[in-house]
């Protein structure tokens, strides 16, 4: 199992905390939350870890794990940070955002589950987002769960709770086999549905997804109950969490 952390942001919300630093090396009880990730990562057998950095990345070289640098952090978003370790596609993978909090029985629950493409959905978000912000639907997006048992719908702005059957969390597995059809779109994409490339290359990875399924791909909700954090702002470093 492979693990690439999507990790090039540079966390303009959690200013001054990351005037020098990435998004990623914010300290949460006094331990960045990329030292989570890669703690949770190995105590579960992970060890091939690699870094997408971007801002201040020189910091995230420092620690010794394959490192790979997106130049264009500034105008692009996550689909393409990905794309930049394109020749590490090649196995089954674990791919996290870098700006996320969880503990090993999320991790062990996504390791688990038979999905081609398993994505991380947190059940029990409107409870953790209540203890971040005073209205969660601000930052809520749309998460339906077809008839078969996949995910239909995913990243849109909603008004409705019912909209919302979870909350994708940042994190998935995709095995090998699918890969080459995965990338083949990411290139059929950028060709078809996009008007200019600076829209292409700042895709949101919800954008991707959403393709995919529209594509007829299957992505399989792994729930999750466990607690986990989005680190977005100062405000959500005081939430207190049992990882």
């Amino acid at each position: 199992m492979r693990a690439i952390i999507l990790a090039a942001g540079e966390g303009h919300r959690l200013r001054p905390l990351t005037n020098s630093i990435p998004k990623c090396m914010v300290k949460y009880r006094n331990k960045s939350i990329l030292s989570y990730q890669i703690s949770t990562m190995q105590s579960l057998g992970i060890t091939d870890i690699n870094i997408i950095a971007g801002y201040r990345s020189e910091v995230i070289k420092d620690l010794g794990y394959n490192t790979i640098v997106n130049s264009d952090y500034g105008k692009t978003n996550m689909v393409f940070s990905l794309f930049c370790a394109e020749k590490l596609l090649n196995q089954d993978l674990i791919i996290s955002y870098g700006d996320i909090l969880y503990g090993q029985n999320t991790l062990r629950k996504v390791l688990s589950d038979f999905g081609e493409i398993s994505i991380a959905i947190s059940t029990n978000w409107l409870e953790l987002w209540k203890r971040r912000m005073d209205n969660p639907l601000s930052d809520a997006e749309s998460l339906k769960i077809g008839v078969d048992g996949n995910i239909r719908e995913l990243g849109n702005k909603t008004n409705s709770y019912e909209n919302i059957e979870g909350q994708y969390m940042g994190l998935m597995k995709i095995k090998k086999k699918i890969l080459p059809n995965i990338i083949r779109k990411y290139y059929d994409y950028k060709c078809k549905n996009f008007d200019d490339i600076s829209s292409f290359n700042n895709m949101y990875m919800t954008t991707f997804l959403q393709n995919l399924i529209n594509d007829g791909f299957k992505l399989s909700p792994v729930k999750i109950t466990d607690e986990w954090l989005e680190v977005d702002q100062p405000n959500d470093l005081l939430v207190n969490i049992n990882i």
